[in-house]
């Protein structure tokens, strides 16, 4: 995780609390933006890099869960560290349940808060890691012909040569050839390799 890319977003009307969060990241290296609103921070909000917000639970007119709930629905994935009163805990098992990552009641010390935001960013990291392989998959997956993936998708399956060229009315010996193109174009060197890959693209 390169600290230095790091984007630490905190959403909260609590002048104090802002500027003692603010404070506190600055001192591991992040970056930090805050705002005192979820309508300010949305409206200023663009995703890029390496990030995780630290939002209220509970706020005068939109609150956390309501910005949850539109960062979902623009289908913006930002691991989300909640922030709540012990009269919040009911909203914030809700808010985990609608894909938060954590919750921190208040008071709380400031390593605990280090400690989450530490694990937002690191699940953000597979995050990205994962979506640029399936990328990849999908870019090397395009140079592939309809029969090529054809016989992709059934060698995904365990199906063996002699299986697939039934199916699909063809010579086995057709078969191995497709096979070893796709083996080729794909970049593996094994069967497992190539399941795995399109296990991640849901082929």
């Amino acid at each position: 995780m390169d600290v230095k890319e790091a984007m630490v977003y905190v959403v909260d009307d609590d002048d104090a609390v802002r500027d003692s969060i603010r404070m506190l990241i600055s001192t591991v290296g992040f970056r930090c933006e805050v705002f005192a609103s979820a309508v300010e921070f949305l409206e200023a909000f663009e995703p890029r890099g390496l990030a995780c917000l630290v939002a209220d639970i509970r706020m005068p007119g939109m609150s956390g869960l309501d910005l949850q709930a539109e960062l979902n629905k623009r289908k913006v994935h930002l691991p989300i560290v909640f922030i709540t009163g012990h009269g919040d805990v009911r909203m914030a098992v809700d808010a985990m349940k609608a894909g938060a990552l954590d919750f921190l009641q208040k008071p709380f010390r400031d390593q605990e808060l280090l400690d989450r935001i530490n694990q937002a960013l690191s699940e953000d990291k597979d995050m990205r890691e994962a979506n640029q392989t399936v990328a990849t998959i999908k870019e090397r997956m395009v140079t592939l012909t309809p029969r090529e993936r054809q016989v992709m998708a059934q060698v995904a399956t365990g199906a063996a040569n002699k299986v697939i060229a039934s199916d699909l009315g063809v010579s086995q010996r057709t078969v191995e050839i497709h096979r070893a193109k796709v083996m080729q174009k794909m970049g593996v060197r094994s069967l497992a390799e190539l399941v795995r890959m399109a296990s991640r693209v849901g082929l």
